[in-house]
């Protein structure tokens, strides 16, 4: 059986897309990787890429996708409205086929150590943390970009890789291996960003919420909304669609309907599988039902 990694890069520019397109060059450069999805979010600033591939020729493409992104992307210049701290914000690699999550751990440490020889800090997170209180990416990423530089004159905060200096253009890179999350957002017909920041409170384990999400509340100035942007970490422990409507019913409080939805990269059968057994009420569907998929080998 063919192994099949995936990996996840997010990086830190969504509005200039000729840069976006010559880190996907990067990515498309190397034989047997196939990237799969990529997009961009002004508002965010920022940008998501998704590949699969044998683990080697993953890996492969994540450097070269990491030094074009440090090449082009000065951190000092940057604005956006999703937390970030690096150029490389985060790189995810994610068992899909015939790999282990150890093998997963061992991609991202080599990746880790391959970005730390090039003067950019770096922390494992997730299946890879080295320290608990590493393992959210939350946590390693407070106080984001702009708290770095104190961040790293602390001991506690010594980086798993690389100097323990801040790189003023790159920042810091997370990375690290786990199961497949689903980011999905949702917009709302205000441009009120308190509304947006009481449902993400409302909805996140953190404050009280679903025990598998993520969720803060950001502007879209551009769109004249406000967006809860939510990380599913666990899709099958806490289905999209129940987290929709809570949120839906929370914006009604407030006199605000929803305005849609997104999903930000590829997703898991899964969850369409829970959204067909929720909308259309069909309780035992599977997606062995699927035709398109028995004609897959």
């Amino acid at each position: 059986m063919r192994k099949v990694l995936l990996c996840e890069p997010n990086i830190s520019e969504g509005r200039d897309l000729a840069v976006v397109e010559e880190v996907a060059a990067q990515v498309r450069s190397v034989p047997g990787v196939r990237l799969i999805d990529y997009s961009s979010d002004p508002d965010h600033n920022r940008s998501v890429f998704t590949y699969l591939g044998d683990p080697e020729d993953v890996l492969e493409a994540t450097k070269r996708l990491a030094v074009k992104a440090f090449e082009l992307i000065d951190m000092s210049q940057h604005h956006g409205s999703h937390p970030r701290q690096g150029a490389v914000d985060v790189a995810a690699f994610i068992p899909v086929r015939g790999v282990e999550t150890a093998e997963a751990v061992e991609i991202s440490r080599r990746f880790g150590r391959f970005v730390g020889e090039l003067g950019v800090p770096v922390y494992y997170y997730e299946d890879a943390a080295t320290r608990s209180e590493r393992k959210s990416l939350p946590d390693i990423r407070k106080g984001e970009y702009e708290a770095l530089a104190d961040k790293l004159a602390r001991p506690e905060w010594a980086p798993d890789e690389g100097p323990a200096v801040f790189n003023a253009r790159s920042g810091a890179l997370v990375t690290g291996s786990r199961f497949p999350l689903v980011a999905f957002n949702v917009n709302l017909r205000t441009t009120d960003a308190s509304i947006a920041d009481r449902i993400a409170k409302a909805v996140r384990h953190v404050s009280g919420g679903f025990r598998f999400v993520r969720a803060l509340g950001l502007p879209l100035e551009d769109k004249g909304l406000v967006q809860v942007s939510m990380n599913f970490l666990n899709y099958t422990k806490t289905p999209l669609p129940r987290v929709l409507e809570a949120i839906r019913t929370e914006a009604g409080r407030y006199g605000v309907t929803i305005a849609g939805a997104e999903l930000v990269g590829p997703v898991p059968l899964g969850v369409l599988e829970d959204v067909a057994r929720y909308y259309l009420q069909v309780h035992d569907f599977s997606t062995e039902q699927i035709i398109e998929l028995a004609l897959i080998d």
